[in-house]
């Protein structure tokens, strides 16, 4: 598969800037791959394509507020610093983007917060952007943490062309999330409500949780014609042993295992055994998914409108297969739903 394979045509219009008035509000377009048909429905209606015994796959991580807005020593120029992820508790170290790039040296002081009490030391340039800082706090880590993560705010995907409000910290957030280290959230996630989780109990279709904490490698633009030397980032994950003894039996058991967003289908794929079932796993992966590609766990697919050349589009399609994606595509662009993170929604089946 080709990048420009990728492309379409998609309208600023109906890319969501808002979430929606209620979470489970959005619609749903239901796609099936045996059938070839798409259908239009409520993403209330998502219960209705499933029965007891099926299972849902959450994932759980919880998106911290890694948005900061600082000044540097001295000049006083204002930097904007995004938090990627702590790499080291005791040292108080993170890995950082920071934005403009140019301004920042090595042993650079930068202050946050009105009375710029928050300090941080850049220690090393990692990449281009990249940085790692020391943060100057002499206090327990988790009054560290508490008053780093006051100052920060929600980080917002590119597309959402606005700053982020209070509302966003809490509808750019799982209702299940309990495990931080994400900066990217769930898109079909956000569309659980409890109220919809606890009629799926009731139908018997059963939760389970893995966490991967997604990056901003989702975003970070392909470079390359060839999808094959394309390389994604790494993102930490954890597939526990109870999640994939209730997948397993899932799948023996002849039922349904439902992937609730790309991240959830590529970590599902990278804790796959030789024998086609789920395995225990901690650790990294960097797996990147496109067609064509063998599904040999997950068997539903649910997830949000995403947007051209986008790894994530290259997940659905791989899963749903290319030509009936993209046709799916096209009729969500002409009936007008609404892509991104807080757009609308559809089920692979």
């Amino acid at each position: 598969m080709k990048l420009s394979q990728f492309k379409f045509k998609l309208p600023e219009e109906l890319i969501a800037q808002h979430p929606a008035e209620e979470r489970d509000d959005a619609r749903l377009m239901v796609v099936n791959r045996k059938t070839g048909s798409i259908e239009n429905h409520e993403f209330k209606e998502v219960i209705n394509f499933f029965d007891d015994g099926d299972l849902f796959v959450y994932n759980d991580s919880l998106v911290f507020p890694a948005l900061l807005y600082g000044n540097k020593e001295k000049t006083g120029a204002k930097i904007e610093v995004f938090l990627l992820r702590e790499l080291s508790a005791e040292g108080k170290l993170w890995d950082v983007l920071v934005e403009p790039a140019r301004k920042i040296r090595i042993g650079n002081k930068l202050y946050f917060g009105e009375d710029e009490s928050m300090v941080a030391e850049v220690i090393d340039n990692t990449t281009s952007r990249g940085r790692t800082l020391r943060f100057l706090y002499d206090g327990p880590h988790d009054e560290f943490k508490a008053d780093l993560f006051k100052l920060g705010s929600t980080p917002l995907p590119f597309y959402i062309k606005r700053e982020s409000t209070p509302e966003d910290a809490e509808r750019y957030q799982t209702i299940y999330a309990k495990r931080e280290g994400a900066v990217v959230a769930s898109g079909v996630g956000l569309h659980f409500s409890r109220e919809l989780l606890k009629r799926l109990e009731i139908k018997g279709v059963g939760q389970e949780f893995i966490t991967i904490h997604s990056g901003l490698g989702n975003y970070r633009e392909i470079d390359v014609e060839d999808l094959t030397k394309h390389r994604m980032d790494s993102e930490e994950m954890v597939a526990s042993e109870e999640l994939v003894s209730n997948v397993n039996a899932t799948k023996d058991a002849g039922h349904k295992v439902v992937a609730v967003g790309t991240s959830v289908l590529r970590a599902i794929a990278s804790a796959v055994s030789m024998g086609g079932h789920m395995k225990t796993y901690t650790g990294w992966t960097n797996k990147f998914i496109f067609p064509p590609y063998d599904f040999t766990v997950t068997n539903a697919l649910l997830t949000n409108f995403h947007l051209p050349y986008s790894t994530m589009l290259m997940m659905v399609s791989a899963f749903g297969g290319y030509d009936l994606i993209m046709e799916a595509y096209k009729k969500a662009v002409k009936e007008e739903y609404k892509f991104g993170v807080y757009g609308d929604s559809m089920l692979i089946i």
